[in-house]
């Protein structure tokens, strides 16, 4: 079969975009290009917060990928934040914030391959039960410094895998060095999911389902694997596993409804 696996990707939100300074979506070119190279077909999914959108733009996909962005809505894993913390979270996009809760519960529902990268890692945990720290330097002393947009592209501080996790098999380390620029990460850790990777200030850099039968591929990263996969092949190796996963289950789709395989 010829056809490539479509893998449906989650954009930002912006208030103008370019054409009309209308609302608009915006995506970084990274994400796409990482799916094509791992041998998938990058579907973008439009601005909307129709559950019925949503569940057939899933039904379409094969896999689907939760990307970065801005602060997610504190009241969607907070009941109350002091002002000091309040005053930490910024550029929250509650349209957003809606459609990714709505691709979380559709992906488990339909049994999608599912990856969340930095913000896509944090909304896959809120949107399963978890909560965030809102600030890591406020809230984590002696923590790393999370937030290094200046190297975004750049490994600047390792994490540990847990030996035998997903992560492990797919890295083949239990030490690697990844990129940084958050200023949240995972606090109380969603039911179903289990840390398999972990900055040396005890932050959450990976998880994985405590019952990996639940979906054909589940992870979840805090870091940037899109900005480091052209330099470093560890990294290409989570899109391609992915996509491998995205393939798999379309592959037994096609086979079901009669055609076969070649």
């Amino acid at each position: 079969m010829n056809d490539l696996p479509a893998i449906l990707v989650s954009p930002s939100t912006e208030r103008k975009g370019a054409e009309f300074a209308d609302a608009s979506i915006s995506l970084s070119n990274r994400y796409t290009e990482a799916v094509i190279v791992a041998g998938g077909l990058p579907q973008i999914l439009p601005s909307t917060t129709s559950r019925a959108i949503v569940s057939e733009f899933v039904r379409r996909s094969d896999a689907v990928l939760l990307t970065g962005g801005d602060d997610i809505q504190p009241q969607l894993y907070a009941k109350e934040l002091s002002p000091e913390l309040a005053g930490k979270v910024g550029g929250i996009e509650p349209e957003r914030d809606t459609w990714e809760q709505l691709l979380v519960e559709e992906a488990f529902a339909q049994r999608k391959p599912l990856l969340g990268i930095c913000r896509g890692h944090q909304m896959i945990n809120v949107a399963l039960g978890g909560t965030l720290i809102v600030d890591i330097p406020t809230q984590v002393p002696g923590a790393l410094q999370h937030k290094q947009m200046d190297r975004k592209s750049d490994p600047v501080h390792e994490i540990s895998i847990e030996p035998g996790s997903l992560f492990a098999n797919i890295t083949g380390t239990e030490r690697v060095s990844v990129n940084s620029t958050h200023h949240q990460a995972l606090g109380i850790i969603a039911d179903p999911l289990h840390v398999t990777g972990t900055s040396s200030d005890g932050i959450v850099e990976v998880t994985e389902l405590k019952d990996a039968a639940q979906l054909p591929f589940f992870l979840t990263v805090q870091f940037h694997p899109e900005r480091l996969l052209d330099r470093y092949k560890v990294f290409l190796r989570i899109f391609e596993r992915f996509v491998e996963a995205a393939d798999r289950g379309r592959s037994k789709k096609y086979e079901s409804k009669g055609h076969g395989g070649r």
